[in-house]
This record gives C-alpha cells, structure tokens and sequence, in this order.
C-alpha cells in the first residue's frame, strides 16, 4: 500500500527558511514591519515545499477571517437563473471576485439576501455571525437599502456598496451608468438619428435613474427633444415588451430605442419583429449589459458593456485596503465600461 505524502506544516516551512514560527505567519499574513529580506527568504522556501495556508490556520493566527462575503438579491438571482436567458450578472461577480480574493490569499463567499424581508436584518445578522467576513459587497438593491448598510455599519464590518454615490458609510462604486447613457445616445446621433426613445429600468435602483440621465443631458446637449420618449420599465423581459409598444405605438414613433437591460432590450427586438418592423433599417436598438445571448440574436445587438467583474475586484481590493488600515481613493470610484457595436445599429431610413 503507497504511503501517503506528509502534508506541509508551517513547522516545515519554519525549518527549512530557518526562522521563527511567528515570522512565517507574519509573513503568510502580510504583516507590517516584515524586511523585504525576510519575506523573500521565507516566500522561497513557501514556493520550494509547495506549503498551502490553510484559512482555518490564518484565523487561528490572528483577527482576520480571509473571507469576503457578496450579497446578491435572491428574487431577482432566482427567477434568472430559473428562467436560463443568458444573465451573467452573477458569474462576473464571481468571476472579478473571487480572482482578486485569490491574489490576496482570501476566499469569496456568496449569498442571497431578501432585501424587501422585514426579517432582513436578522437574516443577514445571522449569516455574518456564521462567517465572521473581513468585508461586505452589496449589490443594488442592497446598496441603498438603510437597514443593511446601518447594520454593517455597526458591526464595523469594512463593506463596499456597487452602484451608489456614497451616501453614507461605506465604500462607494458605480459603473459609470449616465456616461455610458450618453455614449449609447451619442453613438444614435452620430448615425443621424433624431428622435431617440429610451426604456428605462426600476426606479428602485438608482442607476436605472441615472441612465436616463445620460441619455436626456445627451440629447438636450445635441438640440434634440425628449418629451414622450421615455417609457418605464423594470427590467424584465414583460416589461421591455408593454414599453415597446408604447413607444411604437406613438404617431411620430422613434428611430431608435436605447433599453437599460438585455432582458428588456430582447423584448423590443421581438415586439418589433411582431409589428413588422425591420431592425436595424427601420429601428436601431442598442442594450445595457452586453450579456452573452446579445451575440447570438438575430441581429445581433449592439450593447453596452458593464464593467461587473472589474467592479467586484476593485471592491475586494479597497475593502481589503481597508481592513488594513491603508488609504482609499476618493469615491465614488468610477470603473468604466465599454461599448461594443454590433448589427442592430444603422443610419436611420431618412438619412
């Protein structure tokens, strides 16, 4: 029968760089007053026996967990994922979260929370009582919600707050929504499109605001006009085909149609294919998101894309920064997004 292989120890690690316990755990923690000597001295013998700090030892060793918890909303997560249309929104957090937990030795735990609970400070109570994290991502709606943010904020619980403008504790981050707003809108007039309507998302989410934002400075900015051009949505698929037809069904109908989701953007597609309408000759579309199943409509549409995965990392990243101790930039942090064109934009018909 083959021996198995003896797991290796900081005790191991200790000897073979010829130093004190204390120091390599200093060093595995990345500890302060640590000489850059030292700390390759004892990197080198980590990488030579291939030691793996485990997460339970490295919060036997001091106050830290190494544990980032990310807080999604459960409905909405759930009827996505039970829907299967393509929504990415949580495969980017994990993807940009849990990169840049790893380059920092930290695990990303994810759960769903109600944010519309009554019982929604018990429950999260509960589950950083369980998990004792080192930091807090909220995702909107989370992020403005008074009960969750005084709640982390008492627990003195290091959290950042993606899409908010830094309205009360903690670390704030937004996704540029209005000047990507005013790309998408610019991007329309550029093409010679004139009357250019927009779908707005929930009013329970700040961004979907600040969208049409974007989209109204853009057009004011150009001379063009606004009024009636706006319908409301809220984010799902029913709600981007009753706006459609609203904005269609209007005697001097839009050219163009910017929505503030994919979700809401495929309904306009499918509603104007209904009324006979051809995309991109006779309207142009353009959608938030850029999830992948934009790719593979018919056409395929042309979208902005959200910086999620960036926006997590750089979340881990200040909130880790923060439970050092150590300086933050001045918030709300901007990421940028990206715009990608596809088919479903063209000169209007007229022009």
């Amino acid at each position: 029968m083959a021996r198995r292989r003896q797991a290796v120890t900081i005790k191991h690690v200790a000897a073979d760089a010829g130093v004190s316990l204390q120091t390599v755990s200093r060093v595995i923690n990345d500890e302060p007053n640590v000489r850059s000597a030292m700390k390759a001295r004892v990197q080198a013998s980590i990488d030579k026996l291939g030691y793996v700090p485990s997460i339970a030892a490295r919060r036997m060793s001091g106050s830290r967990s190494y544990l980032i918890l990310a807080i999604n909303d459960r409905d909405r997560t759930i009827a996505d994922w039970t829907a299967r249309q393509g929504t990415d929104w949580v495969d980017q957090m994990l993807l940009g979260g849990m990169l840049k937990c790893a380059e920092y030795g930290y695990r990303l735990i994810f759960e769903l929370v109600d944010t519309h609970s009554d019982h929604v400070e018990r429950e999260l109570r509960a589950t950083i009582a369980a998990l004792q994290p080192d930091g807090v991502i909220l995702t909107p709606p989370h992020s403005d919600n008074p009960l969750i943010v005084r709640l982390l904020e008492r627990q003195r619980i290091p959290f950042a707050r993606i899409g908010s403008r830094g309205e009360g504790a903690g670390i704030a981050l937004v996704m540029d929504d209005e000047s990507m707003a005013r790309h998408a809108t610019r991007h329309l007039i550029d093409l010679g499109h004139r009357r250019i309507a927009f779908i707005a998302g929930s009013s329970e989410y700040p961004l979907s605001q600040w969208r049409v934002d974007g989209w109204e400075s853009e057009m004011r900015a150009a001379g063009l006009p606004t009024a009636g051009l706006v319908a409301k949505g809220d984010f799902t698929y029913e709600s981007g085909a009753a706006a459609t037809r609203q904005l269609l069904g209007h005697p001097d109908r839009p050219s163009a149609i910017i929505a503030s989701n994919d979700q809401m953007a495929l309904a306009a597609l499918e509603v104007a294919r209904e009324l006979g309408i051809e995309i991109p000759s006779q309207l142009s579309l353009v959608s938030f998101d850029n999830t992948p199943i934009v790719r593979f409509t018919q056409p395929t549409l042309t979208a902005v894309d959200q910086p999620v995965a960036e926006t997590v990392s750089r979340a881990v990243e200040m909130i880790i920064k923060a439970q050092r101790g150590e300086k933050l930039p001045p918030q709300p942090v901007i990421v940028a997004g990206g715009f990608v064109e596809r088919e479903s934009t063209s000169a209007p018909a007229h022009g």
